[in-house]
């Protein structure tokens, strides 16, 4: 691969993590919200008489709408917009390292794994998952702070300078790779996502051939594009219904104070305290934010690179 490829694939990346970022932040708001300990903050409570006439309250189950009601009218709608600076920030570097990673070490694997087999694009998403998760973390502990910052309408809100500020004097520089056990384990997620999205794409590369005379086959339209929005939806869909637990566990590891300490700890704390449903709070919302981030950002990752290509 040459200089100009990798920078290509840098570029797209970049882009397409953007505009995908900038068009789901408000479910990605809501998702990190109902993934975390303090969702109770967005719970209404319904009180209950006792026998001997005390007063008990029992938390209804969240949901995303609720959720979203909530923020809106203690809030305000620019809650819905909370940790977008530094999701801007790192969502571009984030995907343009890993797509320049995952095409380099196709490249790179080429050699020893069977050309476009199931063993390269698993090893290769594994290697790119890897490498964007180690170099990017400090920026994703900061944007989950800030959008659990919940304030009330009119309250000066924290700023990500503050919040870097107080992750530094709570935990020191380690604060800033809380959560990265987790994220290691989503590896997984992205593994089965490009290994379907792959089988999906050359399907649809092989229908097209088929359906198409010889000299025709380089040219694209609004249908490829379609296609490759569908293959990409669907391959995240499987992906992440199977391996969504470490997002929860993610966020808390995040969270402030000292509750949740490792991966293991963690899904062995959340299990017992609220059972094992708690390990699947906020997938509606994950699944209804990550379908069209992941549709957007991988079609304008594939637009892009046919563009420049092109």
């Amino acid at each position: 691969m040459s200089q100009r490829d990798t920078l290509v694939h840098l570029f797209a990346g970049g882009c397409g993590g953007t505009v995908g970022a900038i068009l789901t932040c408000p479910l990605e708001v809501v998702k990190t919200r109902l993934q975390s300990s303090s969702v109770t903050f967005c719970i209404s409570q319904v009180h209950l008489s006792t026998v001997n006439g005390a007063s008990v309250a029992r938390v209804a189950p969240p949901g995303p709408v609720h959720c979203l009601r909530f923020i809106l009218e203690k809030e305000g709608a620019r809650s819905l917009f909370r940790g977008l600076g530094p999701n801007l920030i790192g969502v571009a570097p984030s995907r343009a390292i890993y797509f320049a990673a995952y095409s380099t070490s196709k490249e790179r694997l080429n050699g020893v794994f069977k050309a476009d087999s199931t063993q390269l694009h698993m090893a290769s998403a594994g290697i790119a998952g890897f490498t964007a998760i180690t170099a990017t973390n400090p920026i994703w502990v900061v944007k989950t702070r800030l959008q659990l910052d919940a304030r009330k309408r009119g309250e000066r809100r924290m700023s990500t300078f503050e919040c870097i500020r107080r992750v530094y004097q709570t935990d020191g520089l380690r604060g800033f790779y809380r959560g990265m056990s987790a994220s290691y384990a989503g590896i997984s997620e992205t593994v089965i996502h490009f290994v379907v999205y792959e089988a999906l794409k050359r399907r649809l590369v092989k229908t097209k051939t088929s359906t198409h005379m010889e000299g025709e086959q380089d040219s694209k339209d609004a249908s490829d594009f379609l296609g490759m929005m569908l293959a990409a939806a669907t391959s995240k869909t499987c992906a992440t219904s199977i391996a969504y637990p470490h997002e929860v566990i993610r966020t808390r590891l995040r969270e402030e104070g000292n509750k949740y300490r490792s991966f293991f700890q963690s899904v062995s704390l959340v299990f017992r305290e609220e059972g094992y449903r708690a390990l699947y709070r906020g997938l509606t919302t994950h699944l209804i934010r990550q379908i069209p981030n992941t549709a957007i950002m991988m079609s304008t990752y594939e637009l892009v690179v046919y563009l420049l290509d092109g």
